[in-house]
């Protein structure tokens, strides 16, 4: 009879339903058909939509109402399919998922061109440059978190770049020609970030202050810093205007689709794949990237091994702090020509969100950034096209994907072991 009492209780504090990744999804799927349906309100059987791939190339036309019935009727189905609670469903649910995930980019391109063309080459070619600096931002925080540094000041590093770079540029711009003036501002840029990296270091490694709590005080501080930059030196000069060239690398520029998404971009855009392969080789392929993952993962093994543990992190440190201010450049010197307030608009903690969407792997890192890019490249084009949604609605695009993404797809990620914890050696 006790064991009876006392059971009643934990029965009756069971909770009667519970929050699943597959729920969420399933949910998700039934409002972007209550969407989808929605639009077709100004639809007709005959309304087309037109997708266009590049001067010489096929056209796709499209039946925008039969389409997007289609699709809707589909995530009705995985929707409902989804919130079942049968076990032998699982794999028909996680299939249902990964169809609906591919349709949904069509469907939204589609139904936002009703009556209307979109360039799909154009389109992919402008999320990737907007996923540049996140892809960036991303590396950089591999590195550091790789070797038990959290960096939540890519945000900062990345503004103090644009703003010091673009400052150099204009400086020298009236002492030499353009392009020698646009390379040493891109250089000051990177060397701004690894400025800032290594107060983070000095910070966090040497006096061992809370990881997170130096981050936000960098990040504060770039606030701060580049707004007296800008109002007391690039309001009272000849601010430049001018942005780094396209380079169209030869023969490879002129392959269809490919090249005009690949090959005909500019200086740091071209960087960022440079930074993927050599941060992906380095890490999995030499001496130094293993240490550092020892050194994230197990510190005092690796120091039992002889690795400087503390060195490893600063140089890790330096470099993510060198790639964040090499993205920071992209704003101020390949994009817009200029340098305003706060310029960056959160990409630094996109760029994590990117970071912990790849499980800290670098092309992990490289498919949510650019995951992050075609949303933002979606919300301009949504403005474009003259769809009837609020302009704040659309800029507020990359960020609910990011928690989209971080609550429906990643869910509980871990990342290095070590990550946040400071280092003493033992005998000191």
């Amino acid at each position: 009879m006790t064991a009876i009492t006392m059971s009643a209780p934990a029965l009756s504090e069971r909770p009667m339903f519970k929050v699943t990744r597959m729920g969420i999804f399933a949910v998700f799927f039934l409002l972007a058909a209550v969407m989808l349906f929605s639009s077709m309100g100004g639809l007709t059987p005959a309304t087309l939509t037109t997708l266009t791939f590049g001067a010489d190339l096929p056209v796709i036309v499209v039946g925008t109402f039969n389409f997007t019935l289609v699709v809707g009727a589909l995530y009705v189905i995985v929707g409902v399919v989804g919130l079942l609670p049968v076990p032998t469903l699982k794999r028909a649910q996680s299939i249902g998922v990964g169809i609906a995930l591919i349709l949904l980019v069509p469907a939204l391109l589609i139904v936002a061109a009703a009556n209307n063309s979109i360039n799909v080459t154009v389109m992919l070619q402008v999320s990737l440059r907007l996923s540049t600096p996140i892809v960036m931002g991303a590396l950089a925080g591999i590195w550091c978190e790789r070797s038990g540094v959290t960096n939540i000041a890519i945000e900062g590093m990345m503004l103090s770049g644009a703003c010091f770079g673009f400052t150099a540029f204009t400086l020298f711009l009236a002492i030499m020609p353009t392009s020698e003036a646009q390379l040493l501002g891109v250089i000051f840029a990177t060397l701004t970030g690894g400025a800032m990296a290594l107060l983070h270091g000095w910070l966090s490694i040497t006096f061992k202050t809370n990881q997170v709590v130096s981050g936000t005080v960098i990040n504060i501080l770039a606030i701060g810093v580049t707004s007296f930059i800008r109002r007391d030196v690039l309001l009272s000069s000849e601010a430049a205007r001018e942005t780094l060239q396209p380079l169209a690398i030869p023969v490879l520029s002129q392959i269809p689709i490919v090249g005009d998404i690949f090959f005909n971009g500019r200086p740091i855009f071209y960087a960022m794949f440079v930074i993927l392969f050599a941060t992906h080789i380095i890490l999995f392929y030499t001496r130094w990237g293993l240490r550092t993952r020892a050194v994230g993962e197990n510190p005092k093994a690796a120091d039992t091994l002889g690795i400087n543990v503390n060195r490893n992190r600063w140089t890790n440190v330096f470099i993510g702090g060198l790639i964040a201010g090499l993205a920071g450049a992209w704003f101020s010197m390949e994009t817009s020509g200029s340098f305003d307030d706060n310029m960056t608009s959160g990409r630094g903690f996109i760029a994590l969100a990117a970071m912990i969407f790849g499980k800290w792997m670098p092309f992990g890192a490289f498919g949510g950034g650019l995951l992050f890019g075609f949303s933002d490249a979606l919300g301009q084009r949504f403005q474009f096209l003259g769809v009837p949604i609020p302009p704040q609605f659309l800029q507020m695009v990359p960020y609910f994907i990011t928690i989209v993404v971080l609550a429906g797809l990643v869910g509980r990620a871990v990342g290095p072991k070590a990550a946040g914890e400071p280092y003493d050696k033992e005998g000191k």
